[in-house]
């Protein structure tokens, strides 16, 4: 079976090396390692990998580094998966990342040490999709509910839609929730009803138009 091609910065060392021979262990091939966003670019143009993981801060001014090179290479490589990996939540930079549409992801770095969960995480970004940390969620979440939240969501509903934002199709909240995935999906019909969003069954445009909406009442 081919293996997806990665390409990994994060100016930590250890971590990265890290990532590396974890990633190695799980059927992904390692291109090569970057320290900055000029490395990183570097290794990109060479190798055209399929996934790129990055910390969102890294040198020289360890703000938005990381970041700002995902963007580049969304811009020049649309079909590379981007994993963005970040300290702390900070909902107006995960933004800008998720704006653009699947094959991205924003996770945690203390994800990491779920090897089961992460591993699984990255072949969902690798194969298209799109994971948000549900730290991230929850704080979007938060945001709603300081602003009249959710009103006309059941607590249900609440729960899918939490999970649904975090990346998850349909089957996997019916995993998580213990219900069948026809009651999600007739759950997710009426979330979408309610907040006005079009319906679709294109997974991350959902969990865009579920961020979006979260975002836009910030």
């Amino acid at each position: 079976m081919r293996r997806t091609r990665v390409v990994i910065a994060d100016d930590d060392v250890l971590l990265r090396e890290g990532l590396a021979s974890l990633l190695e262990r799980s059927e992904f091939e390692v291109l090569g390692q970057a320290g900055n966003a000029a490395e990183l670019f570097e290794l990109v143009r060479r190798h055209r990998p399929e996934l790129v993981v990055v910390d969102i801060r890294m040198p020289p001014t360890y703000s938005t580094e990381g970041l700002d090179a995902a963007q580049v290479i969304r811009q020049e490589r649309p079909e590379t998966a981007v994993l963005v990996l970040s300290a702390h939540v900070d909902v107006e930079q995960a933004m800008q990342l998720l704006a653009s549409e699947g094959r991205v992801g924003y996770l945690l770095k203390s994800r990491v040490t779920d090897v089961e969960e992460f591993i699984y995480n990255v072949r969902r970004i690798a194969a298209g999709g799109s994971v948000v940390d549900p730290a991230l969620v929850q704080e979007l979440v938060g945001v709603r509910r300081r602003h009249d939240p959710l009103g006309a969501l059941s607590e249900r509903e609440r729960e899918v839609l939490s999970l649904v934002a975090e990346g998850r199709s349909n089957a996997g909240v019916a995993h998580r929730l213990w219900i069948s995935e026809g009651t999600v999906e007739k759950h997710v019909r009426s979330i979408l009803t309610k907040l006005d969003l079009p319906g679709t069954d294109d997974d991350h445009r959902r969990v865009l138009a579920v961020l979006t909406y979260l975002d836009s009442l910030g």
